[in-house]
């Protein structure tokens, strides 16, 4: 990614989304065995390769034999497909070309639509004579960068300091929808909250750790505070009854000084309003603070819950 906006920053403001159709089902083994031999020159290992190709798939039960592609999966799939794809690499370079590729993904930069137009054809037409793939017309695309995607990310430009990457919209969406699903409330009151902590904090630690050289803080502001809003839900609604509620409520405002009165507390525990119209009240958004859910519980067990924006700035400090 900074390859990427170092080449966007430099001028190159054409982007060429180039998309190999089912890339990893059409590799042509007779070829690939070929670019091996090339800095490969034992039998018995060429052989064990092909015979990892030719091993076929189960489905249902039966196997059916594979003429083509490389196992999706499998532990060698990834470095054969690159190592089909370097020749492919060396051509673009040889024309001094400006590209990045990771596996099957690739996306070239050059100055004019004229060019990129004229790139794209040349290289969905070497790729086809050379490589025997098929570059997917309906998806190979030539454009702006702000509508171009490249392993997540999608791109803006500053007018202070040029071109900068975020994480595009189906990757925030998928981001929310996977904790949604973690705190779905019925199975989630039913678990521990060590349990529900530990799997958000897996899940944000990775997303924001891949993420982090994007520009995401307002996201991820918006992000923590209507996750938090669902945590504490789930986190009254495990005190179930008005009178435990109460009890915790005012443990947590002596503990962390929250100024409030008995009768602020009672009213929360008591009120008839529904558990998430409840939780987005004062007291308990005050008792339940960030800081106080970043708190880990050592009889518990339970990890205290990492603040997503937080966390993004420590990394990019």
């Amino acid at each position: 990614m900074e390859e990427v906006l170092e080449y966007l920053n430099s001028g190159y403001e054409w982007v060429i989304d180039l998309d190999i159709e089912k890339y990893f089902d059409t590799v042509n083994h007779d070829k690939l065995i070929s670019i091996l031999r090339e800095k490969v020159n034992d039998r018995k290992t060429l052989h064990l390769i092909r015979s990892f190709l030719k091993a076929g798939v189960m489905e249902n039960g039966l196997v059916s034999p594979s003429e083509m592609g490389v196992p999706q999966g499998g532990p060698l799939s990834p470095i054969l497909a690159n190592i089909y794809l370097d020749k492919f690499d060396r051509e673009l370079e040889s024309r001094g070309l400006h590209f990045v590729r990771y596996a099957d993904d690739c996306d070239i930069f050059v100055g004019s639509e004229m060019a990129a137009n004229r790139v794209m054809k040349s290289a969905a037409s070497w790729l086809e004579r050379k490589l025997f793939l098929k570059v997917s017309p309906t998806k190979t695309k030539v454009g702006r960068p702000q509508n171009s995607e490249f392993l997540g990310f999608t791109y803006w430009k500053s007018s202070k300091d040029g071109w900068h990457c975020k994480p595009s919209d189906d990757r925030k969406k998928r981001l929310i929808a996977k904790v949604r699903l973690v705190l779905k409330r019925r199975e989630a009151v039913s678990r521990p909250l060590a349990v529900t902590f530990t799997k958000l904090n897996q899940i944000m630690r990775g997303w924001i750790n891949y993420f982090s050289i994007g520009d995401m803080k307002g996201f991820l502001d918006r992000f923590g505070q209507w996750m938090r809003h669902k945590v504490r839900v789930i986190i009254i609604k495990q005190w179930k009854r008005p009178k435990r509620i109460d009890i915790n409520l005012q443990k947590l405002n002596r503990t962390f000084h929250c100024h409030f009165t008995e009768e602020d507390t009672f009213k929360v525990a008591n009120s008839r309003l529904g558990w998430y119209r409840r939780c987005g009240m004062d007291v308990v958004n005050y008792a339940l603070s960030p800081k106080v859910l970043a708190l880990p519980n050592r009889k518990t067990g339970r990890p205290g819950l990492v603040n997503p924006l937080n966390y993004y700035l420590s990394i990019r400090a």
